[in-house]
């Protein structure tokens, strides 16, 4: 199930009294309902599965006991240290939730900080830190490109991690999820949003300049070129990728890890060069990371 305090469906320990999120024909709460089709006499409709908010555990981090927060080795990123660990970045909208996620506020010298716990079930690249990727490649300042930015979920991770010093250029060609990444980006000044397909970098090439990273997590068949694309455009040489390669997307059919080796193979014809590989397990199934360098500089002969 992952680190205690993160259930797959976010209802944390708070769903036990609706029947655990519905198991029943009908969703029914309680023991009451396995009766075909009724809801028995539990609470209606099982609290636990409430779109990853749940009522985990009310209080927050450890209920008033202190927590520590301390610096992750990825810069940006830190670890809330309670009574369950968590990972957390530090919110830049200081009293906005974006999805519902838990704040934790904590005193230090310089005064009140909030910092907000992210949901590894939620976010790829939440999943990947816990899955002990080796570097991430966005240091608070840097630009970051993000191609299939949907809700902005990641999105505002990542605006907390680069900071205000750093920008993150979110890309998602829904309008549906593109309406909740605007409302994200209202808050937050180093978001621009870019409603608009990812397989046409031309499109947005006014809006985006150089960037440090690009950040990929379009769950499409040609996926690979489609960073290629916007790499070329906009990804300074020696700059990093990192892409979330789902499976079942590419090739529903071959083994997890061919079509993981086949992206791979895919990448390096386009003068990208991978340097690690991360599964998302227990997070995501069939799912893995990728990082590594674009147009790396010529290797000096001594």
């Amino acid at each position: 199930m992952g680190p205690p305090g993160f259930s797959p469906r976010g209802g944390g320990r708070g769903g036990e009294r609706g029947g655990r999120g519905g198991f029943s024909p009908r969703g029914g709460g309680g023991r009451g309902g396995f009766s075909p089709g009724g809801r028995g006499r539990g609470a209606p409709r099982g609290r636990g599965g409430d779109r990853g908010r749940g009522r985990g555990g009310r209080g927050g981090m450890g209920a008033g006991k202190k927590v520590v927060v301390e610096p992750h080795r990825h810069e940006g990123v830190f670890i809330a240290r309670g009574k369950e660990d968590a990972l957390v970045t530090k919110n830049m909208a200081v009293g906005e939730s974006v999805y519902g996620e838990k704040r934790i506020a904590v005193e230090d010298e310089a005064g009140k900080v909030e910092y907000r716990v992210w949901n590894p079930f939620r976010s790829k690249l939440a999943a990947a830190i816990l899955g002990g990727v080796d570097k991430i490649h966005m240091p608070p300042g840097s630009k970051v490109l993000y191609l299939g930015a949907a809700s902005g979920t990641t999105v505002s991770h990542v605006s907390d991690v680069v900071g205000p010093e750093g920008m993150v250029y979110a890309v998602e060609f829904s309008h549906r999820s593109g309406r909740d990444l605007l409302n994200v980006a209202k808050k937050r000044t180093n978001i621009v949003p870019i409603i608009e397909d990812a397989r046409h970098p031309h499109k947005y090439r006014m809006l985006v300049p150089m960037v440090d990273c690009v950040f990929a997590d379009v769950a499409q068949p040609d996926q690979a070129r489609i960073v290629a694309l916007n790499s070329q455009y906009f990804l300074k040489n020696g700059g990093h990728f990192v892409i979330s390669i789902k499976a079942n997307c590419i090739d529903s059919t071959a083994e997890a890890e061919a079509v993981f080796a086949g992206e791979v193979k895919k990448m390096q014809a386009e003068k990208m060069k991978p340097q690690e590989q991360v599964t998302l397990e227990p997070y995501e199934r069939d799912h893995a990371v990728v990082v590594g360098i674009y147009r790396p500089p010529p290797k000096k002969t001594e």
